[in-house]
């Protein structure tokens, strides 16, 4: 890990307690295998980065435009799900500041480790928040995050690969896709799911999540790059 003074540079904020960043850093997994460090993890942390963050992008949205509830939904969504906050995260460097198990560590798979950087992002907006309060946070957000609205309206970018794949495949087919669940595994906290997409008996794509809805817009995208659409 380097030097958690490095991120403060990187995200041009000076902590007052430079630990609570750190601890933003800290993966469960971590303390699985250092049972005796000092710092706790960071899921309090990315619970309250969580809502802090939906706040202050409904502000900006609700200040700056008029359009109907449902458009600025969508648009927030796409600023704050997993894929555009890892993808911020990583251009960011922050892997090379967490704290992770060696196994976690080890596993190089794009979607694990895209979620534990999205996590990370809103453990740091929790810790900004706390060490330096609302003005702070919000130009963090304002900066880091609101900054990639533009290309998101530009790329249409907000609308969810599930409308995006139903509305093209009625349109150039007729046939509106159904999702069926094809394998699903784990116990109740910890489910995971894989899940077909079809266009009448033709399964054009799956999809894996941690939950039914997760797997279904995987495989949404998946048939849209499969299709070329």
């Amino acid at each position: 890990m380097r030097d958690i003074k490095e991120l403060e540079k990187i995200i041009d904020v000076t902590f007052k307690n430079v630990e609570i960043l750190k601890q933003a850093m800290v993966h469960r997994s971590y303390l699985n295998e250092h049972p005796t460090f000092a710092l706790g993890q960071n899921e309090r942390l990315e619970f309250l980065g969580d809502a802090v963050l939906e706040l202050v992008v409904t502000e900006y949205l609700y200040n700056n435009f008029d359009n109907p509830e449902g458009e600025l939904t969508n648009w927030r969504a796409s600023l704050v799900n997993a894929n555009m906050l890892g993808g911020i995260a990583k251009n960011l460097g922050f892997d090379e500041f967490l704290l992770l198990s060696k196994g976690e560590s080890k596993d190089g798979s794009t979607k694990a480790r895209w979620y534990i950087l999205a996590n990370a992002m809103e453990s740091v907006i929790g810790a900004i928040y706390l060490d330096q309060g609302w003005e702070a946070v919000s130009n963090f957000i304002h900066r880091f995050i609101i900054s990639h609205l533009p290309e998101i309206l530009q790329n249409r970018a907000y609308i969810d690969a599930k409308s995006h794949f139903q509305e093209l495949a009625q349109e150039k087919t007729g046939i509106t896709p159904s999702y069926k669940v094809l394998k699903e595994w784990g116990p109740d906290h910890d489910k995971h799911f894989i899940v077909g997409v079809f266009l009448d008996k033709e399964q054009m794509a799956e999809g894996t999540g941690t939950s039914k809805q997760e797997a279904q817009t995987e495989a949404a995208e998946n048939a849209l790059n499969a299709k070329g659409w």
